[in-house]
């Protein structure tokens, strides 16, 4: 679990080595959203590294730009300048389908509102990336099951989001966020709709995985919780990074 955070730095990039081997790398990022004629700065020349296998939460007020950083390394969004580099790849002016396939083969995501698909099972939810990538069903359930198992689903995989509690649902969401193995996971407020005992549960298993599988997990989070138990905390205001700290407690 996760404690004080310190080796701290007010601005730039990270603190630590992880400059020539960082999985994440991002430079000079700004995002610009217009509001009829408003311009309206979510990032602000971000720059930030983050390693392989970090637990990092992003903090920070509501606009501060933690979710519009999280969408462009996910390239779910597209800056309008700087670079994003993942596994020394540049994502910054993928095409839509580059994106897709990016999204499918490197990134895993778990969102707020779960993002499951009501009509399919919640092993159905969990498999579903890796029917898009083509493989068997024997394939897919050697790869499923077993995460059902280990989150506590088994007894449960073959039921509708609907007949699941948010927590369950949630974890159906970090199935299907693992089952294609990927490099790194985003979650964007992953414990907002759930209550603190659930959450809590559901981050020691995150923590868990991360430590079992190598996983980057990075989250943009209001949730103490969330920024207890992280190894490392990149706080960020105004479309910037303000501080920077890791964890004296591993």
């Amino acid at each position: 679990m996760g404690g004080t955070h310190t080796i701290e730095q007010t601005a730039g990039v990270t603190p630590g080595t992880w400059e020539n081997g960082a999985l994440i790398r991002v430079r000079e990022l700004s995002r610009i959203y217009y509001q009829g004629e408003i311009e309206v700065h979510a990032l602000r020349g971000t720059d930030l590294d983050i390693g392989e296998g970090e637990f990092t939460a992003l903090a920070g007020p509501s606009g501060s730009g933690k979710t519009t950083l999280l969408n462009v390394i996910g390239a779910l969004d597209r800056p309008t300048s700087g670079r994003v580099e993942v596994a020394g790849r540049d994502i910054t002016g993928l095409d839509k389908g580059q994106a897709a396939e990016f999204r499918l083969n490197t990134v895993g995501f778990i969102f707020q509102a779960y993002n499951l698909v009501p009509v399919l099972s919640a092993y159905e939810n969990a498999e579903f990336t890796l029917l898009l990538r083509g493989m068997s069903a024997t394939e897919r359930r050697a790869l499923v099951e077993p995460l059902m198992e280990r989150v506590g689903l088994v007894d449960m995989m073959h039921r509708k989001p609907h007949e699941l509690s948010g927590g369950q649902q949630q974890r159906a969401a970090i199935v299907r966020a693992l089952a294609t193995s990927p490099r790194i996971v985003l979650a964007d407020e992953p414990t907002a709709n759930l209550d603190s005992e659930t959450s809590g549960s559901l981050l020691d298993l995150m923590l868990e995985l991360n430590a079992e599988l190598g996983t980057t997990f990075v989250f943009s989070t209001h949730d103490p919780a969330v920024i207890e138990r992280a190894r490392r905390l990149v706080e960020l205001l105004d479309g910037r990074v303000h501080r920077d700290s890791v964890s004296a407690v591993a």
